[in-house]
């Protein structure tokens, strides 16, 4: 062993206890603000270096066969303990052996001496593997399976987590690539196209990345093969609940995301909040808004002390906190399904407007649409809570479609269709121009009316489908629309001078927290501060976006940057 990678190894071992030492420190409190930022910012580049560690310590076991040392070699290695010296790491060259050990291979050693879960043992080797390379049969090196991600695995300004579960996600489709020239063709697209997505937006490349795996999928399929898969199944009982599973085809995932997008309005008669809370008790016993006692009021209708001779007097409404509960993260720790500890109960996440998790509030409005009853003269029940309305929007790409591109049909919340189920929607559904209505109205108000129209927003919401916040998962039903112009200051109620925010990041530009960009003959883009940018690019949300016009939006994104760097474009920075 040479002396510096037993210098390595030692400075390992002193990385490990630095770190123990510093934990056990700032465990005791006492930081500032500013010094807890710090100490969350170097514990997650800690934690990023630490990834690219574990896979190359995985892809060393099996190159140099660690898996066959024998007895005596493991002894050795574990009486090292933390803190040897340079000499005492040399002497432990260890001695493999062709005889019977304790372990079959490297994945063995991963799982029996290191402790390590068999599935994550299988995952760090598969990342070697296409990350950093392996062993052929005859013990011989290869190159990775994918380089371009390869050489973005070593790049320290890019998260390695983010690239080795890329790397993951692409070797699961490896079977259905198929062989051959036109496969390899195939995995350098989906390679370069991952690439891009890792080097230009971290935050929602895992989403395009999952859609560009699950197109190849569900492309290798056929139209019977998938509707032999939909349909709602029963699991059975597990922890007190029924579990159901639901299979369905885009087409029909469309109008689900609609309804529930409709359901999510608290400001429609259908996801008013009390009133889902009210057909909710139908089925929990949990109280309504009706009231017959001190006991049931609910705060704000209590009588508070020297209420009793005031008359006429209007309680002031709560204040409204907007949160995006959508965006929660939910872990689970075996089925994908959210696991919460069961001796707590969830408390409200804003008070009374979102005193439902998103989860139970669909639940509840999917149950009231099962309940509804229908006039007898066969005419839909009148407007309640939880029956939404599902008006989906589908936007056709003449240039895409002339070209028998793939995503030629996209709905407004970003599900690509396919050219049979786009066709049915044309026959059956209502088609609304996104330009202009069916009564033609104008889509530039001026100074006419400082409010947006619904035309307006209807354009909007077709051509952005979210917020425009880089990373922002907060779909258009639930944004704003945002005059760039100041209404104030003499600005237009025109669509080309607007942007969709939801109610957090409309607050945040307003306050200066960041900056939305017109730019002459494209859509707005966001410039980030400096201290979340320090590369002050130009961004795009591509969150709601097909991976295909991600792309096209990011390559968009770097043209505008590189042409306003130069002086060649003449773009204008909105007022807060």
């Amino acid at each position: 062993m040479s002396t510096d990678i037993a210098q390595a190894l030692k400075d390992l071992a002193n990385a490990k206890a630095l770190a123990a030492s510093a934990t056990r420190r700032l465990a005791q409190g006492g930081l500032t603000a500013g010094q807890a930022a710090y100490f969350a910012l170097l514990t997650e580049d800690l934690a990023q270096e630490l990834s690219r560690t574990q896979v190359h310590a995985a892809a060393a076991l099996r190159t140099t066969g660690a898996h066959k040392l024998d007895q005596e070699s493991f002894q050795a290695i574990t009486d090292l303990g933390p803190d040897p010296t340079i000499e005492e790491i040399e002497a432990v060259k260890g001695r493999t052996i062709t005889g019977r050990t304790h372990f079959k291979d490297a994945k063995g050693l991963m799982t029996g001496w290191l402790d390590i879960p068999r599935s994550t043992a299988t995952a760090r080797l598969v990342q070697a593997d296409c990350l950093l390379g392996g062993v052929d049969e005859a013990g011989e090196p290869t190159e990775p399976w994918l380089p371009e991600l390869a050489a973005q695995f070593g790049d320290p300004s890019i998260d390695p987590r983010l690239v080795a579960s890329a790397a993951m996600k692409l070797h699961s489709v490896r079977k259905d690539l198929g062989e051959g020239k036109a496969a390899e063709v195939k995995k350098q697209q989906l390679q370069s196209e991952s690439a891009a997505f890792l080097r230009s937006e971290p935050k929602s490349a895992r989403k395009h990345i999952n859609d560009l795996v699950a197109q190849v999928k569900a492309g290798k399929r056929p139209l019977k093969a998938l509707l032999d898969g939909i349909g709602i199944f029963k699991r059975g009982m597990r922890k007190g609940l029924v579990e159901y599973l639901f299979r369905v085809l885009p087409s029909h995932s469309a109008y689900i995301e609609a309804y529930f997008a409709n359901l999510d309005n608290p400001s429609t008669v259908a996801g008013n909040r009390q009133g889902l809370k009210d057909v909710d008790a139908q089925f929990t016993g949990e109280e309504t808004s009706g009231w017959d006692d001190e006991g049931s009021k609910p705060d704000w209708a209590k009588d508070r002390p020297g209420d009793e001779d005031v008359e006429d007097i209007e309680d002031d409404p709560p204040d409204e906190e907007h949160i995006h509960p959508e965006n929660e993260d939910l872990h689970s720790e075996e089925d994908g399904l959210p696991t919460e500890d069961a001796s707590t109960e969830a408390k409200p996440a804003s008070g009374e407007w979102e005193d439902l998790k998103p989860e139970r509030r669909r639940l509840v409005g999917f149950m009231a649409l099962l309940m509804s009853e229908r006039k007898p003269n066969g005419s839909p029940p009148d407007q309640q809570a939880g029956l939404a309305g599902a008006q989906v929007s589908v936007i056709l790409d003449w240039d895409k479609l002339q070209q028998q591109a793939e995503d030629f049909a996209v709905t407004s919340s970003g599900i690509l269709l396919s050219p049979g189920e786009a066709r049915t929607a044309l026959c059956t559904a209502g088609i609304l121009p996104v330009v202009l209505n069916g009564k033609s109205l104008p889509l530039d108000l001026g100074r006419t009316q400082r409010l947006f129209s619904k035309a307006q927003v209807r354009a909007l919401r077709a051509a952005y489908r979210g917020c425009s916040y880089p990373g922002c998962s907060m779909p258009a039903q639930r944004c704003e629309a945002d005059h760039l112009d100041p209404w104030e200051k003499g600005g237009r109620t025109d669509i080309n001078s607007a942007v969709l925010n939801c109610l957090i990041h409309h607050t945040a530009r307003h306050c200066g927290l960041f900056h939305a960009v017109k730019i002459p003959g494209s859509r707005p883009m966001v410039l980030l501060p400096p201290e979340l940018d320090p590369e002050q690019k130009l961004r795009i949300n591509t969150y709601f976006m097909t991976p295909a016009e991600a792309l096209e939006a990011e390559a968009l994104a770097e043209e505008t940057t590189m042409r306003w760097r130069a002086g060649l474009l003449d773009v204008e920075i909105a007022e807060p």
